[in-house]
């Protein structure tokens, strides 16, 4: 276990990006950004943008805009191509940045890049596929087909959890898609969304195209999303911001998604390979500390397996290593900063309250190099009631609720007994059973056999119920949500005729 030490590395003094010049905030308070293994180590500082900052930021992108729908789509995606090569060149120094700005252990923060790169890969590619479908006319001489137009200024806005996949999935889209943007990363990354800034302006983005604003939402107020020049939203954050954000954008009638998290059951049938689903649970529940909107928080269990699988797991989970995540040995970080840890901790006191079985963690680590960050030992309950907080609420961290099942039936109530529907997994070699589980589970997503985590840059990403509303992310949709379609009727002929068509 590394000690902990102040850090001897310079500090970074971060700027806002508007409008192809980097500039100070407006705002006095300055914002810090420190390692949460390590909060004696101050990763950047900044001065926060406001509301003033924000309108300029959208002036910027709305002054860009008509340029940057006129260049064809195969040239910004080339600009998209040269964005990840650079990228993909420096992806393990930014691992290593990301893991001391996020937490996350060094080879997640790694296996982020890579897939955001990878993102950004497909989205360059999409340049030379944007476009309509033609379709036979009922008038003869008649040309039928639609085209795709860029919505405008999009307001982007990412959480902290993956700080540059999820603006990797938001931003590409809106970019080859002729759109301009204003980025607004959570205030506790900083640092990371600066850097792909900075990538994405050497790339040949230009000026006005892409935009930044750090710093907090109180501080900017609802204008990002309230501003009549931003024409798209795509948010990613808590249900109770992503309400806000839904409620805003549906008066004024244009485009929003808002992905606001969940709490993702697994279930494990009797016929299960259990080490097949034991490695799943443990990346999909403690991966990334538990800090995922797709992590697995509750775990259903076949009650004639339960017992035996819960110590299995009880086993595997005594192996994690808690420290610094660049410490090549340590197999979980932190929580991400104070306020995190300590809703982790809330949840563990609830769920003892309720009167769930705890079995294992359910503590702070303070003692030596554990002095200094925000380390919450993994936590799992058996036995939760459906109906408690602790089987209903997103935690966000490393607590797994387990309950059990006399039937197949029962696991799929247990599962879908819940607010949020983003994704799921069940572990079965009953292909009967597995289909039936796709079917009626209530998910965007669905597992079979693998962990609720992940996602691909070709398929949609995106939940239902209380984990999403608006369009989903990633894929052609993704695309998709960034434009307008046009229906063109074409007759080329000139000639008078009487048309049926009405």
């Amino acid at each position: 276990m590394p000690t902990a030490t102040k850090s001897k590395t310079s500090v970074a003094v971060l700027k806002q990006f508007i409008g192809g010049k980097w500039v100070d905030g407006s705002t006095t308070k300055e914002i810090v950004s420190t390692n949460p293994a390590d909060s004696r180590e101050v990763i950047a500082t900044l001065r926060g943008a406001d509301r003033a900052d924000a309108t300029r930021a959208i002036e910027a992108a709305h002054k860009a805009f008509p340029a940057w729908r006129d260049t064809p789509a195969p040239v910004r995606g080339r600009i998209l191509a040269k964005a990840a090569q650079l990228l993909r060149a420096r992806k393990e120094e930014l691992a290593r940045l990301m893991t001391r700005e996020e937490g996350k252990i060094y080879p997640e923060a790694l296996g982020e890049m890579e897939k955001g790169i990878t993102l950004i890969e497909w989205f360059a590619g999409e340049g030379l596929r944007l476009g309509g479908v033609t379709m036979p006319s009922e008038l003869p001489k008649n040309i039928l087909y639609t085209t795709r137009h860029p919505r405008g200024v999009a307001s982007i806005i990412t959480p902290w959890n993956f700080p540059f996949a999820i603006p990797a999935w938001k931003i590409a889209p809106a970019l080859v898609s002729g759109c301009t943007v204003v980025f607004k990363p959570a205030s506790l990354v900083p640092a990371m969304a600066v850097e792909f800034v900075k990538i994405l302006a050497e790339a040949g983005i230009p000026d006005g195209v892409i935009n930044l604003v750090l710093g907090s939402g109180s501080a900017m107020g609802d204008v990002l999303v309230e501003d009549p020049r931003v024409k798209v939203v795509s948010f990613t954050g808590s249900n109770s911001v992503g309400r806000r954000v839904h409620t805003i954008c549906g008066a004024r009638g244009i485009p929003v998604t808002c992905e606001m998290g969940g709490k993702n059951p697994a279930v494990i049938w009797g016929d299960a390979d259990l080490e097949l689903a034991l490695g799943g649970v443990m990346k999909g529940a403690f991966g990334s500390t538990g800090q995922r909107c797709t992590a697995t928080s509750r775990l259903v269990l076949d009650e004639r397996i339960a017992d035996k699988f819960l110590k299995m797991l009880l086993a595997e989970i005594a192996k994690i290593k808690l420290g610094d995540g660049l410490d090549k040995t340590v197999g979980m970080g932190p929580a991400v900063d104070e306020s995190q840890m300590k809703t982790d901790l809330e949840y563990i006191e609830i769920g003892k309250k309720e009167g769930a079985k705890l079995l294992c963690g359910g503590k702070r680590l303070t003692d030596g190099p554990f002095a200094h960050g925000y380390f919450v030992e993994p936590t799992v309950f058996d036995r939760v009631a459906p109906k408690s907080r602790l089987w209903q609420e997103e935690v966000f961290g490393p607590v797994l609720a387990v309950a059990r099942a006399k039937s197949f039936d029962e696991a799929l109530e247990l599962a879908n007994d819940c607010a949020f529907g983003l994704t799921c997994a069940v572990y079965t070699q009953d292909l009967t059973l597995a289909m039936r589980f796709s079917e009626r589970i209530e998910a965007g997503m669905v597992h079979v056999n693998s962990p609720t985590i992940g996602g691909e840059a070709q398929v949609p990403f995106g939940g239902v119920k209380g984990s999403g509303v608006g369009e989903r992310e990633m894929s052609k949709e993704g695309l998709h949500f960034y434009t307008e379609l046009k229906t063109i009727f074409l007759d080329y002929t000139g000639e008078r005729r009487q048309s049926n068509i009405y």
